[in-house]
């Protein structure tokens, strides 16, 4: 199942994401996102983290730096956002 999630995104990442303006307002972007969720907390959580991820990413969202967690969550990942913050002097 987790396969069959992946290619599914890589074929988005290839076929249909070519076609429209790059939009995501995370780093990494959402589809890249969804992958590395699938590949470290399975097809069913990764599936809900990478989902979750989507529907957080909209125009009215300040977005930035948001890595998939070591643990499983629906929520952005806030530690590594203000670690990061804290490396590039930033508020």
């Amino acid at each position: 199942m987790k396969k069959i999630l992946m290619l599914m995104v890589r074929g988005y990442q290839r076929f249909i994401s070519p076609l429209f303006p790059p939009t995501c307002r995370y780093y990494p972007t959402c589809s890249h996102y969804m992958l590395i969720a699938l590949k470290k907390h399975g097809a069913l959580k990764g599936a809900v983290m990478g989902i979750a991820r989507i529907l957080r990413c909209h125009p009215f969202v300040r977005g930035g730096y948001d890595p998939v967690p070591d643990h499983f969550t629906i929520f952005r990942n806030k530690s590594a956002r203000d670690q990061y913050r804290k490396s590039m002097h930033l508020k």
